[in-house]
């Protein structure tokens, strides 16, 4: 199994609900039809930044989203890249995500992941 985590900011001047709308409504469908048989999970995690405990200030998130997606194997994960790499799908990605994302803050990992037994 592998796990690619992406961390995203929205573009400045959309509220976190106008990004979040505007993910699930439209650019979640974009990603699902260029992962759609390489990925085994897409999932979008909102950052909601909560209260300092001792100042009671809510600090602006570096982050918006936290995007996660399983491939099954390194098989599935290359042919995922390969497709979203075609100059169609390339185009389509990258002008939606020129909606909604900020260019600059934008990072993608893969994770190698340690559960604790709780």
């Amino acid at each position: 199994m592998i796990k690619m985590i992406t961390l995203l900011k929205r573009k400045a001047g959309m509220t976190l609900r106008e990004f979040i709308d505007y993910y699930e409504a439209s650019h979640r469908v974009i990603g699902e039809k260029y992962l759609r048989g390489h990925a085994s999970r897409y999932v979008r995690r909102y950052l909601h930044p909560i209260a300092d405990p001792a100042s009671g200030n809510i600090k602006d998130a570096e982050y918006d989203v936290l995007m996660e997606i399983w491939f099954p194997d390194q098989a599935a994960f290359e042919a995922a890249m390969e497709a979203v790499t075609q100059p169609e799908a390339a185009r389509e990605i990258a002008e939606d995500e020129a909606r909604l994302f900020d260019p600059e803050r934008r990072c993608t990992f893969t994770v190698e992941e340690f559960e604790s037994d709780m």
